[in-house]
């Protein structure tokens, strides 16, 4: 079971300050969020980097990790979707359990209970918030190649989820993690 997790937004509605490096407990928040899914199951974590990845790299300790840069993330989390998905390829993962790093509410145990709803190649599992899904979500390895062909924009593998949400299971976390992002400068009371 592989973590993928998304760090590459340049925190547009921040003013600019990339959401990898936002100070939470001491420590850049991309930080935590990978460590919540080592934590929670997944071995080995990628993580995408984008915006300020130099920096990223720098200042954050990932050497546990697989990175990768998107040159891309400009262009929206669908494209570092695609990319997280490319590296992970060769990695002989049955599925992924994909993360956010602007969503700290949300730690190993959440990724636990995803994790523990795999069945197969072809499982298709959300965390779920008071029954409507969320993060983290996981893709059998099976589904990787559509998924990819499908992610766009800032949505990510959205439509792809809404088109299969016959087959998707939805774990509920309500109880275990919060959904918030960390999206404007009102949010940034929620880092500590």
């Amino acid at each position: 079971m592989a973590g993928l997790l998304l760090a590459a937004g340049g925190g547009r509605r921040l003013g600019g300050r990339p959401k990898a490096l936002l100070d939470h407990r001491g420590r850049p928040l991309v930080e935590h969020a990978a460590r919540a899914l080592w934590d929670g199951g997944c071995h080995p974590v990628h993580i995408v980097l984008g915006a300020a990845a130099a920096s990223v790299r720098e200042r954050a300790e990932l050497a546990a990790y697989g990175l990768s840069e998107n040159p891309d993330w400009a262009r929206g989390m669908g494209t570092s979707l695609r990319a997280g998905l490319a590296a992970l390829a060769e990695s002989g993962a049955d599925a992924v359990v994909v993360s956010l790093v602007d969503q700290p509410g949300i730690g190993a145990a959440a990724v636990a209970r995803v994790v523990a709803a795999y069945r197969g190649r072809g499982s298709l599992v959300s965390a779920a918030y008071g029954g409507r899904r969320g993060h983290p979500v996981l893709f059998g390895a099976d589904r990787w190649a559509d998924i990819a062909a499908t992610a766009e924009g800032d949505r990510g593998a959205r439509a792809y989820l809404q088109r299969h949400a016959d087959v998707l299971t939805l774990v509920e976390c309500s109880d275990v993690a919060e959904p918030y992002d960390i999206d404007t400068p009102e949010d940034l009371h929620r880092l500590e």
